[in-house]
């Protein structure tokens, strides 16, 4: 199997011929300073929107103190949303109301007024479900899999499972040691050449096939 290119931003095609223009490879169409998409991650929907960006995070403006950052080979699906920190309210006052929002002369500087939250993070491979939601600061490791319609806030560690809202922990794809054993290879990060070449024991989930498979590339090296 050969890749498609991951600057194209329309790689699905259907057995028409046709590409279905609301599967994309986000780094291919999203331009928002942010922002970061790693090769390769692509986000569904059923309709194609105006802005990929404002569907995901639609509070997330160029320029906010926060950034959005997707790692490679992610798999985001129809309805997920990412919740950024400027989102919030103030909550240091009686109300939480945001007056200045609605006032023109005040709005420019109750947005740089805003304290910088934590960075959004989704680590490489993870696969986010229909309607998940990440709230401010949320932050996955690599592999990771959302339940559909989880709300996630926190560190969800590395090849995970989770589900429900609050989300917590279902359960773990690997051990321990096979863990590390990923994230030490990264093979997200190989040439696309060594990755189709690996797809057999990427597919079939076995950690040892894949790490004899990088030992036999590095020695011929």
């Amino acid at each position: 199997m050969a890749l498609p290119d991951p600057e194209q931003a329309r790689p699905l095609v259907l057995p028409d011929g046709s590409r279905h223009r609301a599967t994309v490879f986000l780094r291919a169409i999203i331009d928002h300073p942010n922002i970061e998409v790693g090769a390769f991650t692509y986000a569904h929907d059923s309709t194609e929107p105006e802005d990929f960006a404002v569907r995901l995070a639609p509070y997330l403006f160029p320029g906010a103190p926060e950034c959005l950052r997707i790692g490679k080979f992610c798999q985001i699906a129809e309805g997920v949303r990412f919740v950024t920190a400027t989102a919030n309210h103030p909550m240091d006052g009686i109300s939480t109301y945001p007056f200045a929002v609605f006032d023109e002369a005040r709005f420019s500087s109750y947005r740089r007024s805003l304290p910088r939250g934590r960075d959004t993070v989704v680590g490489h491979d993870c696969w986010l479900g229909r309607d998940a939601m990440l709230l401010p600061g949320a932050t996955l490791g690599n592999g990771v899999v959302v339940g559909a319609g989880a709300v996630v806030g926190g560190t969800v560690p590395d090849y995970a499972v989770v589900a429900g809202n609050p989300a917590t922990i279902v359960r773990m794809r690997f051990s321990n040691a096979e863990i590390a054993t990923l994230n030490r290879l990264a093979w997200w990060d190989w040439p696309v050449a060594r990755i189709e070449a690996a797809l057999a024991a990427i597919e079939g989930g076995d950690v040892q096939a894949l790490e004899r498979f990088h030992a036999e590339v590095t020695l011929r090296r």
